[in-house]
């Protein structure tokens, strides 16, 4: 999933949670750690924090808009495929340089509609970054689909192009509910398109469901996915339908001519869901997400876990250390949003950064708490120590009536693991982390007051 859903939804988090507090930054050092992670077939190898990163690549092209869409999107008429594969090419080679890491893990095309770039285009990245940073024989690389963007044939090119995952953007196995998302595809497309993409790459095929759409329920949406998971074998990615403003379907219910499930119907949807998954095998390691047979998603997992990431083409996002910059603090980018400007950018100075904001310590492990409370093995101490090294998590929660409250209700639980919600409180969690984040906040303001009477 493209990051800049995920920075989104932590802003939005975060607001809520400054609104209770002044907001408190300082200088902080550099976080730095090793990890042991496999190189390649036989080899390891040892990489810091800011050495090794995945790669999102964005492609903004769309062959029409959903009618709940608000992400960075353009209708796809007259593309220079030509010039966006040189483009995508040269900004990443670019920014490798420029973040100096010397190990890919997982790269992810996303969109936008990422199947409608040609096979060549995606071969070329992939070539690309091979040449500039190490990315393993097996290293995940994934591509969106649009069932009706991709027949058979294009999915083999794909996959012969270095994509060895695939996210089939199902959404729904209803029809009358596929127009109604403003969805060019229609469920017997879903099914072939899940079908091929699963014999091309056997273990490593996800799908998309939204829940919570117009006219759905209870008895409708487990019925759908009783039949998803017949033929859905590896990962399931569940979210609920948001209606954002300026969106058709936002205008469509705000008018009166389509209802949506209510907030407690919905929240019933969600976990009959995860019971449902849980007895087919499936295991919940993140708030939307469900594997099978250890199919997790290792690009997004990254998100979770606090790793950094390059984000390349028109509105993608990163997290990463340039340190081809001399800078010793990690950064948050955001490309150019129009891919017309995007590209003219990238011609002339070999990248489209629009915006680039140095992250305070305080700001990375507000980031880690919000993200890494969304996987259900939540945050261990070992990782938070890896992130911040000035408190622990028992130095921050301790003492707070709130966070007491959380752990009285079940709702939370801290022990020598770490801090993880619970299964009941997986569901509520965007509700708790108000809370959390004004422990961590409180928690730096009381530090810096008390360096700065030591100091006077």
């Amino acid at each position: 999933m493209c990051p800049a859903v995920w920075q989104c939804r932590v802003r939005s988090i975060l607001i809520r949670a400054w609104s209770g507090l002044g907001r408190t930054t300082w200088s902080g050092q550099q976080t730095r750690f090793s990890i042991r992670q496999k190189s390649g077939p036989g080899q390891e190898g040892t990489f810091s924090l800011t050495e090794e990163a995945g790669l999102y690549l964005h492609w903004p092209y769309c062959q029409r808009r959903c009618t709940y869409c608000n992400f960075n999107k353009y209708i796809a008429r007259d593309v220079d495929h030509n010039a966006m594969r040189e483009c995508l090419v040269r900004e990443a080679e670019t920014l490798l340089r420029l973040s100096q890491v010397k190990r890919i893990s997982s790269i992810f095309f996303g969109g936008g509609t990422p199947s409608l770039a040609r096979p060549t285009t995606i071969a070329a990245i992939i070539e690309s970054v091979a040449k500039w940073a190490q990315l393993p024989s097996d290293a995940e690389v994934t591509l969106e689909v649009n069932p009706t963007s991709v027949g058979a044939s294009k999915l083999s090119e794909f996959r012969s192009a270095g994509v060895n995952r695939f996210s089939i953007g199902i959404q729904s196995l209803h029809d009358p509910d596929l127009v109604i998302l403003g969805r060019d595809h229609t469920s017997q497309h879903a099914l072939q398109t899940l079908e091929e993409a699963k014999k091309l790459c056997p273990g490593r095929t996800s799908v998309d469901i939204i829940f919570g759409r117009p006219g759905q329920s209870m008895e409708s949406w487990e019925k759908e996915l009783e039949e998803l998971l017949l033929v859905c074998c590896d990962h399931v990615s569940l979210y609920q339908l948001t209606l954002e403003r300026g969106t058709a379907l936002f205008k469509q219910v705000q008018d009166g001519k389509l209802s949506v499930p209510s907030e407690e119907l919905t929240a019933r949807m969600y976990n009959a869901a995860r019971r449902i998954l849980g007895k087919c095998g499936f295991h919940q390691y993140e708030v939307s997400n469900f594997a099978k047979n250890d199919a997790v998603s290792v690009h997004n997992l990254a998100y979770w876990k606090g790793r950094q990431y390059i984000g390349i083409g028109p509105g993608a996002h990163g997290r990463f250390v340039p340190r081809g910059d001399g800078a010793m603090l990690r950064e948050a980018r955001i490309q150019t949003l129009e891919p017309d400007v995007w590209m003219r950018e990238v011609q002339r100075c070999g990248h489209g950064t629009r915006k680039r904001v140095p992250l305070s310590q305080l700001g990375i492990s507000e980031e880690a708490m919000v993200m890494g409370l969304r996987m259900t093995e939540g945050i261990t101490h070992e990782h938070w120590k890896q992130i911040c090294s000035e408190w622990s998590l028992q130095e921050i929660f301790t003492g707070s009536q709130e966070v007491e409250g959380l752990l009285r209700e079940g709702l939370l639980i801290m022990d020598s693991r770490g801090v993880r919600c619970s299964w009941g409180g997986l569901a509520v969690l965007d509700s708790m982390l108000p809370a959390l984040l004004n422990q961590l906040q409180m928690t730096a303001s009381e530090e810096r007051q008390s360096k700065q009477e030591t100091t006077f």
